[in-house]
């Protein structure tokens, strides 16, 4: 059954939420951190499936960024290809329609003085309007 467009935010975060190995949010915090899940709306955000008929189902586009501590370039790729994995492993358990459309290349995130790996999961859920 979909979920609702309303709840797609927190509903995914608790799908990855993974206590003791990765923090998960549900929005951008202020300051990303390393070792954590942020889920974000990708663009385009929704798409209706008609224009005329809510009993039709939109989909729903998101980014799951995927943040670790940047170490060396071997303990880099090695630490974001787990964390990835680890994030699909998870949404294959969600009980409603997903598609992981593409994982983007590791890209370095500086904030402030501290360096963050990151790679994005692009997803799209079939929703509902309430």
């Amino acid at each position: 059954m979909p979920a609702s467009i309303t709840t797609l935010r927190a509903t995914l975060a608790a799908l990855l939420d993974n206590p003791g190995v990765w923090s998960t949010f549900a929005f951008p915090p202020p300051s990303p951190i390393a070792n954590s899940c942020i889920i974000s709306p990708d663009d385009p955000y929704i798409i209706p499936a008609n224009n005329t008929q809510v009993t039709l189902s939109p989909r729903a586009n998101f980014k799951v960024t995927c943040l670790i501590p940047a170490l060396d370039n071997q303990g880099n790729l090695q630490g974001i290809e787990t964390m990835v994995c680890a994030v699909f492993t998870l949404l294959t358990t969600a009980s409603f329609p997903l598609n992981v459309s593409s994982v983007s290349a590791p890209t370095i995130l500086t904030i402030g003085n501290v360096d963050l790996l990151a790679a994005d999961l692009s997803i799209t859920i079939l929703s509902s309007w309430s």
